[in-house]
């Protein structure tokens, strides 16, 4: 009886630890199949956002070379660094939010009790800028001109100016 017991048991170890170790082993090729998944999902998503983000971008000028080249060309006598330009334009169309009128870069005039300000702003390449303006009710867009001077201040020029319906 005790040969029978000792037996049964040593069978039932040797099948768990079988069990066990087809479990374990088979586990790890799972987890390691679900790891090379999810690692493909998230790089494709990465080229994806990343493809999305470049062709949201092909309008500015920190990807337009013809117009980073209009900046350091020579024959322009200006060699202004596009990197420090784009800061210090919005910089200077956000001045002018401080005007008790409002924006005068904005296209339009107060219609209610609060002005239009400008409240983003993109450097679409070496002379336009596209801006967003609202007075918290309304809501519209600007399309400006720039242009550095020779003494390097920076003026604006209206293009035109869109205000969306209510």
């Amino acid at each position: 009886m005790k040969k029978s017991f000792t037996l049964y048991a040593f069978i039932l170890l040797v099948l768990i630890n079988v069990f066990t170790y087809m479990f374990l082993s088979k586990e790890v090729e799972f987890e390691q199949n679900r790891y090379e998944k999810t690692t493909k999902k998230l790089k494709d998503s990465l080229n994806s956002i990343t493809t999305k983000l470049n062709d949201a971008n092909y309008f500015s000028l920190e990807k337009n070379e013809n117009a980073q080249n209009y900046f350091d060309s020579a024959i322009a006598n200006k060699t202004i660094p596009y990197e420090k330009l784009i800061p210090v334009l919005k910089e200077k169309l956000m001045d002018f939010n401080a005007n008790p009128k409002g924006n005068p870069y904005v296209g339009q005039d107060q219609i209610g009790a609060n002005k239009f300000v400008i409240n983003k702003v993109k450097v679409l390449n070496h002379r336009w800028i596209i801006a967003d303006y609202s007075d918290g009710k309304m809501w519209g867009e600007v399309l400006l001109k720039y242009f550095v001077n020779e003494d390097e201040s920076i003026s604006f020029e209206v293009m035109q100016s869109l205000l969306y319906a209510q």
